[in-house]
Formats: structure tokens, sequence, C-alpha cells
């Protein structure tokens, strides 16, 4: 995960059925967010320790790639079956369970004497946040009804961005004034009140009628073939180029996602990711945005912190508050857009949107070793995160209105996790800047901004195809 906008899972809870009334909603919301924050925490904070993490464990730069996708891996693959989970044995339970796992993740990443044993811990980790994200939402879903329904959602993607803004800066004095192994702690006192309060005040939701069997053959195929391609990108890019083991894997990752379509289509619509799904012009283009624009906006994060400490020598406190301008932008911002959206439509937002954060990538040429703070880094900044302010606001009602109303959970699910995959496919490209130094550093840094931004401008264009003829559709402010 990143320090960017939430994602589109919020469309999770925007398709529940309605249970119970529980006697105290706001108490279930602040549970729902302990929970969420959890994950929006850990991944901004992950990447200002980056640099520490290889000081200490003696990780090289493929190490480093894999402490992220070692936790994005499972995330993306397992996210909508955390929600099948939800669904047949009910979504408080579940949290519970992914939560109660994403702690003992962070316990074991803290205590980790080794960088095989910090990637182990990230992968709980990330199995976890699959289990609890898609069910604090649901848990949401069943609790807010109508417009309170909409506001609970609202604050949920508010305190979420303002969660992912402290969570570098907190960080960062944590490592300078401590360790790395701290930036884990923090999310055991988070998990217990998570746990706690959700028991406390969380009733458990209705389960769905329909109870068929779980896809865990596809949940398999889509781990194997996200983790076979994830590794072969991550080696085809490291300074020795490709090799016949990575061209192998990528080569076994195409096999296996052929397999993985062959048994969706089979199974219908029990589906981890029904095929029907595909039908759908405008979904086909917003994934397509969202894969690419998430693609560049990671790796926009993730650079930036690193390179600010290795390149720039600052420590890692400063590294954080680096990018504080980009959720605070977002949480201000995204209404002004929501309402923006509901009077000029998704289209011409998701678009010029996406072309900003093309532009505000380009900026990020001007970041220098020696370069000032104030004008070569805050622009880009700022320019990218009024960019993704623009595009995050609609995109979830964007995608929940281009199908039926039977698919609205899929759809919503199958986007949130496309943007995770947009981060982990990033990640596994950006060996060769994590393992440059000095002058090397810059110009690889610049070289990633020049993808980013042609990146963000192919995003542009696959929401303005995508979204063909649907330019004036009123569209609900929603939060991402």
């Amino acid at each position: 995960m990143s320090s960017g906008p939430p994602s589109c899972e919020a469309g999770f809870a925007a398709v529940e059925a309605s249970g119970d009334h529980p006697r105290h909603p706001r108490l279930v919301l602040i549970a729902c967010i302990l929970a969420s924050s959890l994950g929006f925490v850990d991944g901004s904070v992950v990447n200002v320790g980056l640099p520490a993490i290889g000081r200490g464990l003696g990780g090289d730069a493929a190490g480093l790639q894999w402490v992220i996708n070692a936790y994005l891996l499972p995330l993306s693959a397992l996210l909508l079956l955390g929600g099948g989970l939800g669904d047949r044995f009910g979504s408080r339970r579940i949290l519970v369970i992914g939560v109660a796992l994403f702690a003992l993740g962070s316990a074991g990443c803290a205590a980790a004497p080794g960088l095989a044993w910090l990637l182990a811990g990230r992968a709980v980790q990330g199995v976890g946040a699959a289990l609890f994200l898609p069910n604090s939402l649901a848990i949401l879903g069943s609790t807010f009804e109508g417009a309170a329904r909409g506001r609970a959602i609202g604050v949920w993607a508010a305190v979420s961005a303002i969660s992912a803004a402290v969570g570098p800066v907190l960080g960062g004095a944590l490592i300078d004034l401590w360790s790395w192994r701290a930036i884990f702690l923090i999310n055991l006192p988070l998990a217990a009140g998570a746990i706690a309060l959700t028991l406390a005040v969380v009733a458990a939701p209705p389960r769905r009628a329909e109870t068929g069997r779980l896809d865990l053959l596809g949940a398999i195929l889509a781990t194997a073939a996200l983790g076979l391609s994830v590794w072969g990108l991550t080696v085809g890019a490291e300074p020795r180029g490709w090799t016949s083991a990575s061209i192998g894997a990528v080569a076994a990752a195409a096999l296996i996602a052929a397999a993985f379509v062959w048994v969706e289509g089979r199974q219908g619509d029990r589906a981890l990711t029904p095929l029907a799904l595909f039908a759908s012009r405008q979904l086909v283009g917003l994934n397509l945005m969202t894969l690419l624009l998430y693609g560049a906006l990671s790796g926009f994060l993730l650079l930036v912190p690193y390179v600010l400490i290795v390149g720039a020598g600052y420590r890692a406190t400063a590294a954080g508050a680096a990018l504080l301008p980009f959720p605070l932008v977002m949480t201000v911002g995204g209404p002004v857009m929501g309402t923006l959206a509901g009077r000029f439509g998704a289209r011409l937002l998701l678009t010029v949107g996406s072309a900003i954060v093309g532009v505000g990538l380009l900026l990020a040429l001007r970041i220098e070793g020696d370069a000032s703070y104030w004008s070569a880094v805050l622009p880009s900044v700022l320019l990218v995160a009024a960019g993704m302010t623009g595009a995050a606001a609609p995109l979830t009602t964007a995608v929940l209105s281009a199908v039926d109303r039977r698919h609205t959970g899929s759809a919503s699910g199958l986007n949130s996790a496309v943007s995770r995959t947009g981060g982990l496919v990033a990640t596994a490209l950006l060996g060769a800047v994590l393992a440059s130094r000095g002058a090397a550093l810059i110009a690889h840094l610049h070289q990633a901004a020049l993808v980013g931004a042609g990146l963000a401008m192919m995003a542009a264009l696959c929401a303005w195809w995508g979204l063909a003829g649907d330019a004036r559709r009123a569209q609900a402010p929603a939060g991402r």
C-alpha cells in the first residue's frame, strides 16, 4: 500500500445490505477506521523506512523491493477472497482474524533477525490486510443506510488520508529516535484497540443467502500468477538484465493467468473475478486507467522519500514530512472534486486529473541531490496531489455505475485489487533506482519520472476512451 488515496474498496460498503442497527453506530465507525488505518499507516511508513531497513538487515535493491511487494502481493491477490470469506463466515469474525494476523505479522517484522524473516512477516501482514480491509467496509455498509452511509464512508476516507499523512512523519521520527523496528511496533496498539472495540460494539452482520463454494482455486491461481510475474520483473530489472529464469517466470505467469481466466469462466458469477465484468467498455477503461495511474503514483511515493534520504541526506523525519502535503490536499480537495464530478461527470475529471499527475511527475525532473525542497520537491508533490484529487474523487462511483447491481461488489473489489497490482508491478521495476547511488540515483529518478509521466498520460487516454458518451453522467461524491 501507499500513502495515496483510499482505494475503491469503498464500494464494498456501498453495496452491502443493511442489517440490524447497533446501539452505538459511531463506535462501530471508529472500530472500522481503526482497522483500516492499520493498512494505510503501515503502507506509508514502510516507504520512509526502506533505507534504514537496508542498512539494518543488509538488504540489496531486490530485497528492498520485496519489503514492499511481499505485502502487496497477497493483498492484491486475496482481497476479493477476503470479502467472500466475510460473506460466508461473518464480516466481524473475518475482520478480527485479519487484524490479529496483521498484528502477528507486525510483531514478526519488528523482531526479524534477517531479511527473510522480515519478508515472511510482511506477507502475513498482507494476508491480514486482505481480510480486514473489505470486511471493515462491509460492516459500515450493514450498519448505515442512505445518506448516513455516505457520510460514514466519507469520514472513513478522510481519516484514512489523515492516517497516511501522519504515518511517514511519525515513522520517520521513530526511525531517527530509535530504530526502523519501531515502525512495525506502532501497529500493535492500533490492532489491539480495533479488535477490542469490534468485539464490543459490532454485532455479527447477517450472512448472505447464497452459500456457494468459495473460489479458492481462483485465489491460488491469481496469487501464483502475480507472484511469478513480479519475481520475474524484479530479476529482469536488475543490472544484469533478463535471464532465462526471469523470462521463464514471466512465461509461466502468463500460462497460469490463462488458466485463471478459464477457471473464472467456468465459475460464472461465483468466480473471484466474473468475466461478465469485462463486457463493460467503461469498466475496462477505468481499470486500465487505474492500473497505469496507480503504478505511476506508487513509484513516485516510493522513490521521493528514498531519494531524499539516500541522495539528498534528509533525515527520515524530514523525508516523511516531505510528502505531507499530498494527503492533506486529497483530504481538502476531495469533497470539492466530488461536487464537480456531479456537475460535469466523471470523464472530464478523470482525464484531466490523470494528465495533471503526469505534469506533476515531469516536475520531479527538477529534483537534484542539492535541490531546495520548496522550489523542486514541493511543486511536484502538490501537482501530483491535485491531479490525484481530481481523478480519485469520482472513480468509485464511476466503477459502480459501469456494471449492473449484482456485479457492483465484484467490480469495486476488482478495481481495488487493480490499484494494488499497479503498485506491485511498479515496485518490481524499480530495482535499478534502488540499487544506485549519487549522480546515478538522481539520473534513474529522472528516468522513472519520465516513465511515470507517460503512464499517467496513457491513463488519461484510457479514461477518455472508456467513458466515451458518458461525459455528462451525474456522479455522486465518493471517497477513494
